[in-house]
């Protein structure tokens, strides 16, 4: 059986020296998937993020990326395989101008990015109507668009989005979750940890429950969401 587009598989690990925060964790996502984690806090779903990203030390188990293993790889190496990662906060330059963090996304590129920065303002066409101002300057929701339209600047094969709904209005999650299909539509695959359960799994291929570091439940988000222990352990019945 060939390996997912890309996996962190049986992963074991925590930060610097310290203990183990992930004990036999497998998160995975295919080409053009969108993939959620979800949990109760503390379950380590940012941490199982940040480890496929190579953020922490995997002391067991392997991250690989088209079937390469790149678990000794540092995240800026990762980004240079494909991989593009969405901080849950300080994830814009907020004294720059909105066109100026764009352009910060295509740092490692050496081609023309017009092509790609008018794919992000299509995607975000608010974005291009506040693109001379400063970042940090906009809204929760828009300073979110401004970070996925960063990431996107890289022409990533995966967009790894750590909360991405976090702090903004259930109206603007529902428009950043409808972006999200959209970026998964192009066949960019998406990885994505975030609290509102119920309405990720809505919108996931697969969804993966952590508690304490280790699965718990590994399913299509749809039928996670109808599965009654599901439903009553960490969706509110």
């Amino acid at each position: 059986m060939t390996d997912p587009f890309l996996i962190g598989d049986q992963m074991s690990g925590g930060y610097g020296s310290g203990p183990d925060i992930l004990h036999d964790c497998t998160i995975a996502v295919d080409e053009g998937e969108i993939a959620v984690i979800v949990g109760p806090n503390g379950a380590g779903k940012s941490t199982a993020m940040k480890a496929v990203f190579g953020m922490l030390n995997v002391r067991q188990g392997a991250v690989r990326l088209f079937g390469e293993d790149i678990t000794s790889l540092s995240p800026q190496d990762r980004v240079a395989k494909g991989m593009a990662f969405v901080p849950q906060t300080s994830n814009i330059f907020t004294s720059m101008t909105v066109e100026e963090n764009l352009e910060m996304g295509a740092f490692l590129r050496r081609d023309d990015i017009t092509g790609t920065m008018d794919q992000v303002y299509d995607l975000f066409p608010i974005l291009h109507d506040k693109r001379r101002q400063p970042a940090g300057e906009l809204s929760g929701g828009q300073r979110q668009q401004v970070a996925v339209g960063r990431a996107l600047m890289t022409q990533p094969k995966v967009l790894m989005l750590d909360e991405p709904t976090a702090g903004v209005s259930p109206i603007v999650m529902d428009e950043l979750f409808d972006r999200i299909i959209e970026v998964a539509r192009t066949g960019i695959s998406i990885l994505m940890v975030e609290q509102n359960a119920r309405q990720a799994l809505e919108i996931a291929d697969k969804g993966y429950v952590l508690v304490q570091g280790r699965n718990r439940y590994t399913d299509t988000g749809k039928a996670l969401l109808a599965d009654p222990d599901v439903r009553k352990s960490f969706l509110g019945g």
